[in-house]
Formats: structure tokens, C-alpha cells, sequence
């Protein structure tokens, strides 16, 4: 892992006072998903949901790549997906690149690239662009959606193959496009998922 990205992990891991008693009750509903899929020794496929799959779709999906790389937990598959698709924002990738993430696309003139999003050099990445949360490039069964905004949650009442459907909804950082303070909002956005994921995958045994 970068040395960016692990102080980063190691710093956020230590703040779990910061995350609220009923945020903790959600997440240790996360963690026992995932401690079922480990102990059977199954494929932890774990689906991040927002309208756009844009912003905080992407970077559930990052941030949970980073927390099973930071406990050592092996065979977690991540994904994203939404409503409808569009494409990974700018401003998404400028906050992911300010906090040490690599990220590069084969082709960045095109509607919607694929991104290469890496937080290690020995092959540490993920995978990035927007869909709908049915695209091929999804799981079909044996997941579980976790869906990171409120409209996603309201209008996805149901995610067919899923074996947990749970909403973890964050403010949307689109609200600072544009404002003075749109690079602080977009990183503590995604800080704010990061730490909550390392408390989830820091549960599980």
C-alpha cells in the first residue's frame, strides 16, 4: 500500500469515536456479512449504490478495497453501481488523487472512462466507471448492496440477487461544487466512508 494511503487508513482507524452509536449499528451489520462470507470461505462481493455512480458509489467502492487491504482480509470483491450512469466526477478523482490514490484511464476524452484507481504498487487497485447497478460487469447473485445515498435508497427498493440490502447514506459532496470549499468537502467525504468501512472490516475476526 502507498505510504499515503496506509497513514491515511491507520489514522482513520483510530477514529472510531467519531462514528455515531447508530452509524456503528449499521456497520456491524456489514461486518457479520462479511465475517459469514469469510468464514465459509466464499467470495466477499460487497456492491456500492448511488443514484449517478459518480461520487460516493465510487468511493464506497475505493474505500472498501483500501480497509480489506489494510486488515489482510482476503477475497473481497468490490463494485459500484447506480440508477443510472454517468461518469466518475472530476472532482471525485481530484480529492482521490490529493490523498496519495494513482488513478489513470486508458482514454480520459470519452463520456464515461474507465479509471484505474491504485493505492499500492504491488497491484493494489480497483476498477472505476459509472454504470447502473445491474451492468454486466456487476455481480448477478451473492452480494451484497450497500447503498451510499438517500435517493438510491428510496427508489432501488429492491436489487435482485442481493443477500443484504443495507443503506449507509452520506451527504452528497456535489452540493460544494464550484464553492471555495469543494476540495475540503470531497476529501472529508470520502474520509468520512473510509473510516467507517475500516470500522466494519476492523470487526470482523
Amino acid at each position: 500500500m502507498f505510504p499515503a494511503i496506509h497513514q491515511l487508513a491507520e489514522t482513520l482507524a483510530s477514529q472510531h469515536d467519531q462514528i455515531p452509536a447508530e452509524r456503528k449499528a449499521i456497520l456491524a451489520k456489514i461486518a457479520a456479512y462479511i465475517q459469514g462470507k469469510k468464514d465459509q470461505d466464499l467470495p466477499i462481493r460487497l456492491v456500492f449504490i448511488c443514484t449517478h455512480n459518480s461520487r460516493r458509489s465510487h468511493f464506497g467502492q475505493i474505500a472498501a478495497a483500501v480497509a480489506a487491504e489494510f486488515y489482510g482480509i482476503k477475497n473481497v470483491k468490490v463494485y459500484s453501481g447506480g440508477t443510472e450512469a454517468t461518469a466518475f466526477h472530476p472532482n471525485a478523482i481530484h480529492a482521490l488523487r490529493s490523498l496519495g490514490f494513482f488513478i489513470e484511464s486508458a482514454d480520459d476524452t470519452v463520456k464515461n472512462p474507465i479509471w484505474n484507481v491504485h493505492f499500492g504498487d504491488q497491484g493494489q487497485a480497483t476498477t472505476c466507471f459509472s454504470k447502473t447497478y445491474d451492468d454486466a460487469a456487476n455481480p448477478r447473485q451473492g452480494f451484497a448492496a450497500i447503498m451510499t445515498c438517500s435517493d438510491a435508497e428510496q427508489n432501488c427498493p429492491f436489487v435482485p440477487g442481493t443477500e443484504l440490502r443495507i443503506g449507509t447514506t452520506y451527504n452528497d459532496p456535489k452540493a460544494s461544487d464550484g464553492t471555495p470549499e469543494q476540495a475540503q468537502v470531497y476529501r472529508e467525504r470520502f474520509e468520512q466512508i473510509l473510516r467507517e468501512l475500516l470500522y466494519a472490516f476492523g470487526l470482523v475476526q
